[in-house]
């Protein structure tokens, strides 16, 4: 990110340069000035943040991450400030954001993160997991997402559509680990976005670790989703395995109604994702449109 920005403000500032010796290229100062200063911000809010590698604990003790290699970490207070902040979600609680090493949550290097965070919805049972119909699960899904538009156009967010499963559900029984991947339309965007969905179950509720980027980074993804899975885990006491009917209480869902997303269909979860995805595309596009505003202008531009 910082040589991304070096590189463009000496762009810039030979073209201003080269603007004193032509007519060819207009600039105006202020939108110059302007331009400088964002990235100035966009680099120092880069420079602020601070990664981590290796084991880190999730939620005091209940669950360890062993960050993927090739990944980094930012912890739940710089996650929240990235999400509510500079993505401009409602709050909400989250366990922090995992991002490719190469990428930064500001700026056009930004393609994907993973969300973690962690619902207390209770014991998941599973037995219906060997004979759901993911077909007419998604037919289902593809319903209810018509009766979240309602809420989500009240709310001033675009209309959303599931077009379909981009990887349809795989449930790991031994693991009790669960992802799915849908490809979702909002508004009248011509490109598509992707929605990878993992879930770790345990004792008194699930692990999410939700990836949100457009379709073109399923294979990216798909192809780093084995580290991805075995990065988190529950501690001891914590495990699935865990549970005690005496002392926790069971999800009034199971497997099928995980995967349909029930609980987090009631107002945010469609949010979020469209917060998250609307700020990089336009955030990178406005950025670089400018750019290419004053390399390329003419005359009166």
């Amino acid at each position: 990110m910082k040589r991304l920005c070096s590189a463009l403000m000496a762009m810039v500032l030979w073209c201003a340069v080269q603007a004193q010796e032509t007519d060819t290229i207009s600039i105006d100062s202020a939108q110059l000035s302007g331009l400088l200063q964002e990235m100035i911000i966009i680099d120092s809010i880069e420079n602020s943040f601070k990664y981590q590698y290796g084991t880190v604990d999730l939620g005091n003790g209940m669950a360890t991450l062993q960050v993927p290699e090739g990944y980094k970490y930012l912890d739940p207070e710089q996650a929240n400030y990235v999400l509510t902040q500079l993505w401009e979600n409602p709050e909400s609680e989250t366990m922090g954001l995992l991002f490719p090493e190469y990428t930064s949550p500001v700026g056009d290097s930004m393609m994907y993160a993973v969300e973690i965070s962690f619902e207390s919805e209770g014991y998941i049972e599973d037995e219906d997991a060997a004979d759901l119909d993911y077909d007419d699960l998604l037919e289902t899904m593809q319903e209810d997402a018509k009766e979240i538009n309602e809420m989500r156009l009240k709310q001033g967010y675009e209309a959303v559509e599931i077009v379909g499963w981009a990887a349809p559900p795989f449930y790991d029984a031994a693991d009790k680990k669960l992802h799915w991947a849908k490809e979702l339309k909002f508004g009248a965007s011509e490109i598509n976005t992707l929605n990878y969905n993992i879930r770790v179950l345990g004792r008194r509720g699930y692990l999410t670790l939700n990836a949100i980027g457009d379709m073109e980074i399923l294979p990216e993804f798909q192809a780093n989703i084995t580290p991805i899975l075995s990065s988190v885990e529950f501690n001891e006491g914590h495990h699935y395995d865990d549970f005690d009917p005496e002392l926790d209480k069971v999800a009034a869902y199971g497997v099928g109604g995980l995967i349909a997303g029930k609980v987090l269909a009631k107002a945010g979860f469609f949010a979020l994702i469209a917060k998250f995805w609307k700020f990089i595309a336009i955030g990178a596009i406005a950025l670089f449109a400018g750019v290419k505003k004053f390399l390329f202008g003419g005359k009166g531009n």
